[in-house]
């Protein structure tokens, strides 16, 4: 059996296994005052060219969207996302949880534009009584999106102004950031990422890490008590060695990049296999998630010999299915799906 059911089932890149054997008996404070986590955080703020940004570690995406969220609005505040975007379909509205709406845009392929940001904040502000309902206090955006799509910088720097005219702080959720940033239709870097976004993260879980994401204020903005914020919905590791070893090796030697690249080559091997079988997708992804149309009959002839999602039904009764790479996929595991799809 072969897997593309996701970017996160192998467990963690053997250097990473390495550092954690190696440094499994020193003896280290708590809670990411450790030396690992120091050592990561300086080379965060160097690969991002902000040496005073404010950088955490926390364990996992769901918890690191609803902390961060919650840290920034206002008690009667809400957050700005696409009607795709994670925190408002898969994460168990654990935004909400915390007493904060979470408030759709229109979307196209996972994005919004600024236009319909733009648009939606001039309804809001034109009603007379918006001091009534949800206030707009903070913008999210995935990258990669949901489907695999990336956004330009040309198209990140106009919604940063639509914020920036409305005084709302933009939050990037990088939980696949290295798969945008090492794809080859991707115009930005982390600096630029540095420069654009007031909050972002980057994704450890799905991208080499057993586990474990790094925010980034980029400007020292944390807000006050964030680490506090963070133990209260708790995401803070009493062994915070673990996050801080992890991305000290991540950002040793570009490996972060390093991994997302291997995933980014076999998606790119996976899209060219399906189109040589004639297999549609239902839109373009240039990251590691692909999304092939297959017939009832084709799903079923995989099934049993390979994992992989199917994510809606088309009114012509095929299926939109995902088939994801990460890290560790091999090209040998692409080859062998080239076999199954002799159908």
């Amino acid at each position: 059996m072969i897997s593309f059911t996701c970017d996160y089932i192998e467990g963690a890149h053997p250097l990473i296994l390495q550092r954690l054997m190696e440094t499994n008996l020193d003896q280290e404070p708590g809670y990411g005052e450790d030396r690992f986590c120091a050592s990561a955080k300086a080379r965060i703020r160097e690969a991002i060219g902000c040496p005073g940004a404010d950088v955490f570690f926390l364990v996992g995406g769901t918890q690191t969207n609803a902390t961060v969220i919650d840290a920034v609005l206002r008690p009667g505040e809400g957050v700005l996302a696409a009607a795709t975007g994670h925190i408002a379909v898969h994460e168990a509205g654990a935004v909400e949880t915390a007493g904060h709406k979470v408030l759709p845009l229109a979307q196209q392929e996972g994005k919004f534009s600024a236009q319909s940001l733009a648009v939606w904040l001039e309804s809001f502000y034109a009603d007379a009584s918006w001091e009534h309902m949800v206030a707009p206090g903070m913008v999210y955006l995935s990258f990669p999106t949901e489907y695999g799509t990336l956004y330009s910088k040309a198209e990140l720097m106009t919604i940063k102004a639509v914020c920036v005219k409305y005084g709302l702080p933009l939050f990037l959720d990088g939980a696949r950031l290295g798969y945008g940033l090492a794809s080859p239709s991707c115009d930005l870097g982390l600096k630029d990422l540095a420069q654009i976004c007031d909050v972002f993260y980057i994704g450890g879980t799905k991208v080499g890490a057993l586990c474990g994401e790094a925010v980034v204020f980029p400007a020292g903005n944390a807000p006050k008590g964030f680490l506090t914020t963070i133990k209260r919905h708790g995401a803070l590791l009493a062994k915070g060695r673990l996050l801080g070893v992890q991305f000290d090796a991540l950002f040793t030697d570009n490996l972060y990049m390093q991994l997302a690249k291997n995933a980014i080559d076999r998606a790119l091997e996976l899209k060219e296999l399906f189109i040589s079988k004639s297999i549609p997708f239902y839109l373009d992804s240039p990251t590691n998630q692909q999304f092939p149309i297959l017939t009832a009959g084709q799903i079923q002839a995989l099934q049993g010999s390979v994992n992989f999602e199917v994510w809606e039904k088309l009114p012509d009764d095929r299926y939109v299915t995902r088939f994801a790479t990460s890290w560790a996929t091999t090209p040998e595991k692409v080859a062998a799906l080239g076999q199954l799809l002799d159908f």
